[in-house]
This record gives C-alpha cells, sequence and structure tokens, in this order.
C-alpha cells in the first residue's frame, strides 16, 4: 500500500462526500478511530466537530489524557458524559450478544442526538476490515457495523455513515497513523474494542464490576508493556472463588489474564509470557485488589477462541 496516496485519496474523498455540510468524528483514542478523526480533520477542517462519548467503561483517565493529547494535535474534542445511559441498557443483560448490541444502540442513538443538535449529515468512524469481516462472518457482532448487515443509519438515526479505512487491517492502519503525524503512544496503541471494558465482563455489566476490571487491566497493561504484546487485558469472570485470609474462607472474584501476539487481529497466538512476570502480577493483582482471590493465565489461541471473551 502506498500510504501517501491512500491519505490523499481518502482526503478527497471525504471532502467530495460531505461537501459544504458539517461531519461528525466518533473518537475514542483508539488508534482506528483516531486516525480516522485526522483524515477527517485535514478534509474538512472546523466544519469537523469530534466527539469522544465517555461511557464510563473505559480504562483509568482516559477521556482527559485523549482530549490532552488531540489538543496538542490542534483537534478540539467534545466529551458527552453518557455514563447513565449506557450503565442502563446493559442493565440486567448477560448474552454477550445482547450486551454487544445494547452497546451499538446507546452509541448511535447519543451521536444521532449530537448529529441533530450540530446540524451535521455525516459521522465518520474508524471502522476497519477485520470489524466487517468478523461480523458479516457471524463471529461476534462489531459495535461499528450497520450498513453492511442491512441497518440504514440514515433512517435508524438521522446521519450518514463515512468509513475511510473500511478496507485496511491494523498494521495499515498504524502505518497511515505514523505518516499523518499521530503519536507514537496513540499509533502503536494496544486494540481496545469499541464496547470496551464491557466485553471483559462475563456476567452483567455494572459500575462496580467495571471498576473492578479498569484496575485489573492496568496492572495487566503495566507488568506486560515490556513485552509489547499485540493485545492484552484482564477480565472478569461472573462466578467467585473460593480463597483463604487470615486463615478463613473467604469468597471472592477470578481474573482472567489475557494476552496475544498478532498481524491483523484475524489470527492470534498467546504470549509467552515469562514465569516470573505471571506470578508477580497474581500477587499485585490479589494485593492491590483485595476483592480478587483467583488470578489464571489463558492460552488459546485464535481461533478457536476470539481474542476478546465477548
Amino acid at each position: 500500500m502506498d500510504v501517501k496516496k491512500f491519505i490523499e485519496a481518502q482526503v478527497e474523498e471525504i471532502k467530495e462526500t460531505v461537501g459544504n455540510n458539517k461531519a461528525i468524528s466518533a473518537l475514542s483514542g483508539g488508534v482506528d478511530s483516531s486516525v480516522a478523526t485526522l483524515l477527517a480533520h485535514r478534509a474538512l477542517g472546523n466544519r469537523l466537530q469530534t466527539i469522544f462519548i465517555d461511557h464510563g467503561l473505559m480504562r483509568e483517565r482516559e477521556p482527559e489524557e485523549v482530549k490532552t493529547a488531540f489538543a496538542r494535535l490542534g483537534i478540539d474534542l467534545k466529551i458527552i458524559d453518557a455514563r447513565n445511559e449506557f450503565f442502563q441498557a446493559l442493565k440486567g443483560k448477560t448474552d454477550p450478544e445482547d450486551k454487544r448490541k445494547a452497546f451499538r444502540q446507546a452509541f448511535y442513538k447519543v451521536f444521532g442526538r449530537e448529529v441533530l443538535r450540530s446540524k451535521a449529515r455525516y459521522l465518520i468512524q474508524g471502522t476497519i476490515a477485520a470489524d466487517i469481516i468478523e461480523t458479516r462472518g457471524g463471529v461476534k457482532t462489531q459495535h461499528n457495523i450497520l450498513e453492511q448487515i442491512g441497518i440504514d443509519p440514515e433512517k435508524g438515526f438521522g446521519f450518514k455513515i463515512i468509513e475511510p479505512l473500511k478496507e485496511l487491517f491494523k498494521h495499515e492502519v498504524r502505518e497511515v497513523g505514523k505518516v499523518l503525524g499521530l503519536p507514537e503512544m496513540i499509533f502503536k496503541r494496544m486494540p481496545f474494542p469499541g464496547p470496551a471494558l464491557a466485553t471483559r465482563i462475563i456476567g452483567e455489566v455494572t459500575p462496580e464490576r467495571v471498576e473492578l476490571v479498569r484496575k485489573a487491566t492496568r496492572i495487566v497493561e503495566e507488568e506486560l508493556a515490556p513485552l509489547q504484546p499485540f493485545q492484552a487485558f484482564a477480565v472478569l469472570m461472573n462466578d467467585m472463588g473460593t480463597g483463604v485470609e487470615a486463615g478463613k474462607r473467604k469468597f471472592g472474584h477470578i481474573i482472567i489474564i489475557r494476552s496475544v501476539e498478532s498481524q491483523d487481529a484475524m489470527t492470534a497466538q498467546p504470549t509467552p509470557v515469562p514465569w516470573d512476570v505471571l506470578t508477580r502480577l497474581a500477587s499485585r493483582m490479589t494485593i492491590e485488589i483485595p476483592e480478587v482471590v483467583r488470578v489464571a493465565y489463558e492460552i488459546t489461541p485464535k481461533p478457536p477462541a476470539t481474542i476478546e471473551y465477548i
């Protein structure tokens, strides 16, 4: 792929599609949405409004960090507090597919309101090839797939969608981000799912359970950073496990650690994490999060497993 030609072509296409209208860019701070936002900003300038939805499912301090990073790039970010709306949408749901669909409905409902408020006609998002392939193939429903499975966003939510990266895979998106001038801390970021920490909770998604897996995620990312895995994270199981505290039985949470190596996210192999790193992870997890009594490392490749748990 000729990255410079790709950038030029997408910038021109966005200009032609949007015309004299306004557009909104859906930014999460991940590689894909960041690259899509930079392409759109280059094409539209101040006719682009960039929005970050704070749905309460992001990693620690993520909204503030993303806003600061994009301010340095000359892009003002509007943060929408939609935490109550998303937790209400997920309340009582335990089926993985139901949770993904509930997140998608809430996601586009919020953007639909913002599009109406700003009088924009287009929503720009960072859909990539793997998202489309896996959703069409029935592997799992990616929250940002609509038209490809027969959902009309204009009829359902009031806007048209532009997806400048839909033919690229993750490693190609990273190349585009580098040439666009994205900071390395963004274009080299580990993939993070659209439904965020909701994909790493087995069972119901509640603020309390999200906070627990958020703490666990920080520990995993800190300890595995030197290994530079493609993706690494913590998963909160639904059942409780038996532990021991002060010689007495204690019921607590079970955390699964997942770390994989991949290029395009279509296949993946477990990271060969050294034993001393794993034992340190387990120690930190149970000490810093006393509610956790068991920690396990998962070694299933993709396939047969997916990278994310739901």
